[in-house]
């Protein structure tokens, strides 16, 4: 049986910069996120591609809605770590696909990749994120 798609959910209620972003999640499960960003002016860095920043913050954004789809209700959760690796550059004017998979999901820690692509199908970033599970107030 396949998991509901809570992309929908997701674009309504993700984070205040994730949307000033203009972050789009396409695919929401407890296994698997994908979304998209719009490679503008405005998220660039010069040349006009888009800026590492904003890779990093595209993948720990995705990276944070694997952890709570997979954490206790009522529970919080931070990322304490990340780590970047820039492949390839992304063009104004493209469309970042991003991927976010578990590679671990403990009870106190979880452990995401995120792969960012151009639209060329080409991998142009690997983000690899820890998060802190914690117990909510």
């Amino acid at each position: 049986m396949s998991e509901e798609n809570l992309a929908d959910t997701f674009n309504k209620m993700n984070a205040p910069f994730a949307k000033t972003m203009g972050v789009r999640m396409t695919l929401v499960t407890k296994s698997r996120v994908e979304g998209e960003l719009d490679v503008t002016e405005e998220n660039c860095t010069i040349p006009p591609t888009l800026h590492g920043g904003a890779i990093m913050a595209f993948a720990d954004n995705m990276g944070g809605i694997g952890a709570f789809m997979n954490m206790p209700e009522g529970a919080m959760t931070s990322t304490i770590e990340s780590k970047t690796n820039f492949l390839r550059a992304i063009p104004v004017g493209q469309v970042a696909k991003g991927v976010s998979t578990p590679v671990n999901i403990g009870r106190t820690l979880q452990v995401w990749k995120t792969e960012v692509f151009r639209e060329d199908g080409k991998l142009a970033a690997v983000v690899t994120q820890t998060q802190i599970i914690r117990p909510g107030d």
